[in-house]
């Protein structure tokens, strides 16, 4: 009847599954479209607290427990952390064999994600576990038989290939996850030529799945839903801390620190990050601090009108979304022949060159593969620029008073930890964790934070089975 309200059904998905952590999702749907969605994780870790007191050198172990998928991400913003807190600077060495290590994380944490959390949206498997339960409405799977028979051997593959990448992280961080390379001044593995031989044997294995498997997937995925560039779009703003120090001084990176707010292109300033906390289960009291000057809130489960314990980052006042294609659309580099061959141009092809396409589910999808195949292209570099039995490791006494922060990017996400050391302990630790960024929560001004956003405007034709719901969810790796 004209002039009536389309009728708004709430659906709640608690916990939202495949994904590497614990979030709810409520979303409201009118006219088959999402009109309003909240975030909310129910759970208080504290490592803050259990950091305060402890030996700075502490921090790159403990802080490795925060994820079980991106140890190593932390344990590198970590030791970036103290190497600035205790004055120090790696040798040569050591800042690659600390790239190698990173490199080794993301290359095959990308593979899990896709095939592992991501892939089963799209491909249909057999009908037993992992493959099932899954929505099971008109229209989901649309792959061919041959294509989609194609993506599901693939997933078994990656299960081989994720092995090798934990292998390459272990040959240099001793073991992997949580490894123990990583320290401040450095590293504690000294290359030698069988290591290196080790590490490159294994990264061109990787390099064949990705050029033969994992991209060849994600495009033939692009092909068959290409809707899924037309939602998921979010607040368009994005950050990257930068990730993989090309030199000592970490002036210029493989991917480079910066920020995309409102469509122009702008400086990365740790000093403009600020936490908000009025929709957080935490004290008010704490809203608004930059992360050198925060401090760890009393938890408040009954606060009135909050709704989650993760706290709401923002860069310059605005939400940011991080990850792959933050990363990717700051630094712009050139992609793979696949690229190329999607977008049916010949030449250099840039994430750009995708243009607002990339705000979308696959455009997240499409960046993260790419981005793995830059790092690998990247490794296969370092690794020939190590030198066996030269020094990777500075040694570094613990200072009196000091304070420091170290900024870099997990596969998910912007990573930084803050330090402030008093009597040679830990008198302040801060975390902003990627996943803080994406699933952060209204900020004090009531502005959803970026996932939030991306939900609003999802197509749901069919509120049994919100698949497009947990795509765009998943497309963060949240």
């Amino acid at each position: 009847m004209a002039g009536r309200r389309a009728k708004t059904k709430k659906i709640v998905i608690d916990p939202v599954n495949r994904i590497e952590g614990h979030l709810k999702v409520e979303v409201e749907v009118s006219g088959g479209k999402v009109v309003d969605a909240h975030c909310s994780t129910g759970l208080f870790r504290g490592f803050e607290i259990i950091l305060k007191g402890r030996d700075p050198r502490d921090a790159s172990q403990i802080t490795q427990r925060i994820c079980g998928v991106c140890p190593t991400s932390h344990g590198t913003a970590s030791v970036y952390c103290l190497d600035n807190a205790f004055g120090v600077k790696p040798t040569t060495n050591g800042r690659i064999v600390r790239n190698l290590i990173l490199a080794g994380d993301h290359i095959w944490d990308h593979i899990l994600h896709f095939y592992h959390l991501v892939a089963l949206d799209y491909v249909k498997g057999p009908g037993v576990p992992p493959f099932v339960p899954r929505y099971e409405g008109n229209g989901i799977y649309k792959l061919p038989p041959e294509v989609n028979d194609f993506a599901v051997k693939g997933y078994l593959q990656a299960l081989e290939i994720r092995r090798i990448g934990h292998e390459m992280m272990a040959i240099f961080g001793v073991r992997g996850p949580h490894v123990h390379g990583l320290v401040v001044g450095g590293a504690t593995v000294v290359p030698t030529t069988d290591a290196i031989v080790g590490y490159l044997w294994r990264l061109k294995e990787v390099e064949k799945f990705y050029d033969e498997v994992y991209l060849p997937t994600v495009y033939t995925v692009a092909k068959y839903y290409p809707e899924g560039f037309n939602f998921g779009t979010g607040c368009k703003n994005f950050l990257s801390y930068g990730v993989y120090p090309l030199n000592d001084d970490h002036t210029e990176f493989l991917l480079k620190p910066g920020v995309y707010t409102e469509g122009e292109d702008k400086l990365f300033d740790p000093e403009k990050i600020t936490e908000y906390v009025k929709y957080s289960f935490y004290d008010n009291r704490v809203t608004g601090l930059n992360p050198k000057n925060g401090k760890t809130p009393v938890a408040n489960p009954e606060k009135k009108g909050a709704y989650s314990f993760t706290k709401a980052p923002r860069y310059d006042g605005k939400p940011h979304e991080v990850g792959p294609l933050a990363r990717m659309w700051v630094a712009n580099p050139i992609l793979s022949k696949h690229a190329s061959e999607f977008l049916g141009k010949t030449g250099e092809v840039r994430m750009r060159d995708f243009g607002e396409r990339a705000f979308s589910v696959l455009g997240r999808l499409v960046a993260r593969a790419e981005e793995g195949w830059l790092e690998v292209q990247a490794a296969k570099k370092w690794i020939t620029e190590l030198k066996p039995g030269a020094p990777v490791y500075v040694k570094a006494d613990v200072p009196e008073t000091g304070m420091g922060y170290g900024c870099t990017e997990a596969p998910r996400g912007s990573v930084g930890h803050w330090i402030s050391i008093k009597d040679k302990k830990i008198a302040h630790y801060q975390v902003i964790a990627p996943t803080t960024w994406n699933v952060s929560p209204r900020d004090d001004a009531g502005t959803p934070g970026p996932i939030e956003q991306a939900l609003i405007g999802t197509p749901v034709p069919d509120t049994k089975n919100p698949v497009n719901v947990v795509r765009v969810i998943r497309s963060f790796d949240p």
